[in-house]
């Protein structure tokens, strides 16, 4: 038994250790940075580095902003157009992680395991978005560190329905870059 502690001691403190990253977002109303938490969500953040680093997101939108609950890109550009993304992840809500303001979440639809590209950053404390009895939550993998005043500014973007779509910006919101960042 206390072999397996030193391991994981040794493992924890070594460089091969999980380190947590930074990504700035720069969208056309100013920059996010937001550090991602690879280990205690690391299928959500592999993923989402590996799109930061694919240059996925650069021309995507926050096309789903909601005053008070959140907003949410990753998977459409200025016209509406869904992007193709990879295949989905499993939803790691269990991390103990919560949705509260400022962090960075996976969103999916009503499968629990549909995940890809497209992330919200919570406006609010969201409690009823955790894993709960009735419904397995939303994964949370990320916080934002620097510029939550640019995220209260999207938030208060005037929006529209366009198509299917509701809560859509009438000007889009734009993320022209997302760089990983070590600290």
């Amino acid at each position: 038994m206390n072999k397996y502690i030193l391991a994981g001691v040794l493992l924890s403190t070594s460089p091969f250790a999980l380190a947590n990253n930074y990504v700035e977002i720069t969208t056309n109303l100013g920059k996010i940075e937001v550090e991602i938490f690879s280990k205690q969500a690391p299928i959500s953040s592999k993923n989402f580095i590996q799109y930061v680093k694919s240059n996925f997101y650069q021309g995507t939108t926050f096309h789903r902003v909601i005053p008070g609950f959140m907003i949410q890109g990753g998977g459409f550009d200025a016209q509406m157009q869904a992007k193709t993304a990879g295949q989905p992840i499993i939803n790691e809500s269990y991390n103990g992680l919560t949705n509260t303001r400022g962090t960075l979440a996976m969103a999916r639809t009503n499968d629990p395991n549909s995940a890809n590209s497209q992330f919200f950053i919570n406006l609010e404390d969201n409690p009823a978005l955790n894993k709960n009895p009735y419904d397995t939550g939303y994964a949370v993998f990320g916080k934002v560190t620097q510029g939550m005043d640019i995220v209260d500014k999207i938030s208060h973007v005037a929006t529209a329905s366009q198509g299917r779509y509701q809560n859509v910006p009438v000007t889009p919101v734009i993320i022209t870059k997302m760089t990983v960042k070590n600290k």
